[in-house]
């Protein structure tokens, strides 16, 4: 059996003379959280819409649980995803939803109750589907999407238009389903929550992917960066041209200064401000940020 959820090479999708997709090729190991990102237009959409056996390839090739993407028939049966937004009767209760479904897909009604209770609805299956919060119309999706005992579970956007409180459950929710062994792949705009619960990434650019692998990867190919702050806001001139005078590409942003440099730099920098005369009320050395990284490797 291959250690691959999710395996593509070549991947295309052309709508006329427009290119979508082109020649995506990633994998995606069993049992892990993996994020795909991207800019809008990038071809999220449509590389799911393939892996779902929702519009057909234009080229390449692919497997989704061993099985051949001109197969999808083979493999949606242990498949599970929610996109665009789950879509629900709004007259019926979670609970009467989930059975509807059940019954349409012929999956067990046994399972609907400990799924509620899985996403944290056990208590308000039986109210209507009206009454629920945004938050909880999610996580019923992400239930609807578990009803086939999935091995590979895709969301796109599970944590859109959720406010704080809302996003923290349904990410603590992908991790116990990571946990359990579930494979997910999930789209999304947060970057920060991607790079929150994500061990691998996909990062599409134009229709191409121009990343794939650990995140902790991409983030550690990066700059790293020391950000310096002073208890004089007119200092911080002073420090760009002691970070420059010392053979570093250096630049002001949000009131510190920010050193192109590793650690190693960090207490020369430090000894320099003390004799200008400048005490440092902060001083750290950084990686950039999932978010950062990918404005700097999208051009967005």
């Amino acid at each position: 059996m291959s250690e691959l959820a999710i395996s593509v090479k070549d991947l295309t999708k052309n709508y006329g003379a427009r290119v979508a997709v082109s020649h995506a090729t990633f994998d995606v190991p069993y049992g892990t959280i993996c994020g795909f990102v991207g800019p809008n237009g990038s071809g999220k959409t449509t590389t799911i819409r393939m892996l779902l056996g929702l519009v057909r390839t234009t080229g390449g090739t692919g497997e989704i649980l061993g099985e051949s993407i001109t197969h999808p028939e083979k493999y949606l049966p242990k498949v599970g995803a929610m996109i665009e937004g789950p879509a629900f009767y709004p007259a019926l209760s979670g609970k009467e939803n989930l059975n509807v479904l059940a019954a349409l897909g012929g999956f067990s009604k046994e399972r609907v109750q400990p799924l509620l209770e899985k996403v944290g609805l056990g208590d308000r299956g039986n109210s209507k589907f009206k009454t629920y919060s945004l938050g909880m119309k999610q996580r019923l999706g992400i239930a609807a999407a578990l009803l086939p005992n999935p091995k590979l579970l895709v969301l796109d956007e599970p944590t859109n238009g959720l406010d704080p409180a809302g996003i923290q459950e349904v990410r603590e929710l992908i991790r116990d389903l990571a946990t359990d062994g579930t494979t997910v792949f999930v789209s999304s705009h947060l970057l920060s929550e991607i790079e929150m619960i994500s061990e691998y990434l996909v990062m599409l650019r134009e229709g191409k992917v121009i990343f794939y692998g650990k995140t902790a990867e991409l983030l550690a190919q990066q700059q790293p960066v020391i950000v310096a702050k002073s208890k004089r806001a007119t200092d911080l001139k002073k420090l760009l041209k002691i970070a420059k005078n010392s053979g570093h590409s250096a630049s002001i942003i949000a009131g510190a200064v920010h050193v192109i440099s590793d650690s190693s730099f960090a207490a020369e920098f430090n000894e320099l401000a003390f004799d200008a005369g400048i005490t440092l009320s902060s001083l750290n050395a950084v990686l950039p940020t999932l978010e950062e990284t990918f404005f700097e490797m999208t051009g967005e």
